[in-house]
């Protein structure tokens, strides 16, 4: 019996996790019958075996004759043995062809100049000296004339294959020219080897199985009457318990067994939260006065400091613009301090007593619209007019509120968020040019010490897949991590090798110099990968499954980028559709010491009767 093509990377989306699907950011579904399934072996799930490590960019293949036109890339930047001469479609994404032109081969500015090496490629290195054996060499053999032309035509298809995308830099203070990346190529960090990166200091271990299980689930809260949709952001991890924000409460679980250990109750629901929690387990989020109704949303005005190791709410304190209670956006901490911004401006308090630090001037022309903390704390300041806004990145001190450094962005800029604030890094979306919601086009280093701009990378949205809200969350950033001062960032989705298949990969950026370091970490066939955080000098990142298998979270070597497993999730069905309809672009996903849990944002009612949903599942390695 002929058997149906293969489904695609991913399963049709499931109730569950994650915000409604956009359907033109869909991934691709697979047919309506998929191949049945095998049964899991009795005694533990069906597990997937990892993919088979792929060729990486540009690697060469065992030396072959070249033909006359340059050879056509089989995918993202994998190669195959030469094809014979044939008529030359476009190039693809790395691979030469006619002249470069700009993403993926369209037009773009600041593109290098046709056959200089590129994204991931290393440069081939043409011996220029005699070689022992050769003419001078000690009376060994000379290299004959076909040998000769063989080694260089060998070069000539190494610097052929290496062409491929440069990402601009520019350094120093802006001037208004910098909008515009300029185009630059080399490679960039202190080790030519492994781009000057580390993998120092790693605390996360792979266990002796990376098979993991489900430790237990979350049922999603009933809503109340009337409502739709409330926000349940807000997920932590102390050394005890796993946090997460329901329906106007926060429940603090047993790690491992999901039973409730504290629950705090709140009188409206969570607007915001931070991810930053202090030493001793303390964290801060934003919530309603009340619980909304049809005639009162309710505003996000109360400013609250929770204890996750006693499982208290310690203090809630709100803040006025004039006569006005102001409905915050975002909130950090950083350095005893928690801040949070508003389109009316910002305020602070100290941690520890709830005393008020700073509040908006309502007679300043600019106002705080947020901050990044952890640490050090950054204010994202606005000043100026909509149609001539400026913003002021500013390093202040998490006490006083005094600035340290600045740097002024160039007009036209109306959001950024603050990726790190050590060092400081804030991604923008320069002229609405990223084309894809995700809030990025550039990257600026900035020195915290002098507020100078160190480099500005430039990230187009069709190439680079992270994404931030700089609009209100200010540090809301995902599918970024930093660390080596480098940028870690993962590419697209493109297809893989596997027929319908999807793929990505993880590359580096110097935050020195821009450029990228040549570190690349790919996701494998139908598989796609999302840096989380760093973990010492190492990236962690999680492995979103083809629709057969289960997620993975999985260590990147700092220095040589060589990928350590450190779990794998259960194949079953049932668990396949849980994790499967969660989002890791907007979703929450915590790992730490062997354990994963995944949560949502919110809680819907767009479920059908009947359907299970869950606000949050944990998964454990043994």
């Amino acid at each position: 019996m002929t058997q149906p093509p293969p489904p695609p990377n991913q399963p049709p989306q499931q109730p569950g996790f994650g915000p409604p699907q956009d359907p033109a950011g869909q991934q691709p579904q697979p047919p309506a019958q998929p191949p049945a399934q095998p049964p899991a072996a009795p005694g533990g799930p069906d597990l997937g075996k990892a993919p088979q490590p792929q060729p990486g960019y540009g690697y060469p293949q065992a030396p072959q004759t070249p033909p006359p036109a340059a050879p056509q890339g089989p995918g993202y930047g994998y190669p195959q043995q030469p094809p014979q001469p044939q008529p030359q479609p476009p190039a693809g994404y790395g691979y030469p062809g006619q002249p470069p032109t700009g993403p993926y081969g369209q037009p773009q500015y600041g593109q290098p100049g046709y056959g200089q090496p590129g994204y991931g490629y290393p440069q081939a290195t043409v011996p220029m000296h005699p070689q022992p054996g050769g003419p001078g060499g000690g009376g060994g053999r000379k290299i004959n004339a076909q040998v000769a032309i063989i080694v260089a035509a060998v070069v000539a298809i190494a610097l052929i294959i290496g062409g491929g995308v440069w990402y601009a830099n520019s350094s120093g203070e802006d001037d208004g020219k910098n909008d515009t990346a300029s185009s630059s190529g080399g490679t960039g960090g202190k080790d030519s080897k492994n781009g000057g990166g580390t993998s120092s200091g790693g605390k996360e271990k792979a266990p002796a199985d990376p098979s993991s299980k489900v430790l237990f689930q979350v049922p999603e809260p009933k809503l109340p009457k009337d409502s739709k949709s409330i926000v349940t952001s807000g997920s932590w991890l102390t050394d005890k318990v796993y946090a997460k924000s329901g329906i106007a409460e926060i429940v603090g679980y047993d790690r491992d067994k999901g039973t409730e250990a504290w629950t705090i109750d709140l009188p409206g629901p969570v607007c915001a939260a931070t991810d930053h929690v202090t030493d001793d387990g303390k964290t801060a989020i934003v919530h309603k006065p009340a619980m909304p109704t049809k005639t009162d949303p309710q505003s996000c005005t109360q400013v609250a400091v929770i204890d996750l190791e006693a499982g208290e709410k310690l203090w809630s304190k709100t803040a006025k613009s004039g006569t006005m209670e102001i409905s915050f956006n975002n909130v950090t901490l950083s350095g005893g301090t928690v801040a949070a911004g508003s389109t009316s401006g910002g305020a602070a308090w100290e941690i520890a007593s709830g005393k008020p630090l700073w509040a908006p001037k309502t007679s300043d022309s600019c106002y705080d619209s947020g901050y990044g903390g952890g640490p050090k704390l950054v204010a994202v300041r606005k000043c100026g007019s909509y149609d001539q806004r400026q913003l002021h990145i500013q390093t202040i001190d998490p006490k006083t509120g005094k600035v340290i450094s600045e740097y002024k962005m160039s007009e036209g800029i109306e959001y950024a968020a603050v990726v790190s604030t050590d060092p400081l890094v804030v991604a923008a979306d320069v002229g609405d040019s990223a084309g894809d919601g995700s809030g990025i086009s550039d990257f600026f280093s900035i020195d915290n010490k002098t507020g100078k701009l160190r480099t500005r990378i430039s990230a187009p949205g069709d190439e680079f897949a992270a994404r931030c809200d700089g609009i209100t969350k200010i540090e809301d950033c995902t599918g970024l991590a930093v660390g080596n001062d480098r940028l870690y960032i993962p590419t697209e989705e493109h297809e893989s090798g596997a027929e319908y298949g999807r793929t990505n990969e993880v590359v580096a950026f110097d935050l020195s110099t821009g450029k990228q370091t040549g570190q690349r970490a790919d996701a494998g066939d139908d598989y796609t990968i999302w840096p989380l955080r760093m973990d010492g000098g190492n990236i962690l990142a999680y492995k979103r499954p083809p629709y057969d298998k289960g997620g993975q979270i999985v260590s990147i070597d700092g220095g040589t980028f060589k990928q350590t497993t450190l779990m794998e999730n259960p194949a079953t069905e049932s668990v396949r559709d849980v994790e499967a309809s969660v989002s890791p672009e907007s979703d929450e996903i915590l790992f730490s010491d062997g354990r994963l849990y995944m949560s949502e944002v919110f809680a819907s009612d767009f479920a059908s009767s009947g359907e299970k949903r869950y606000l949050a599942i944990a998964f454990g390695t043994s």
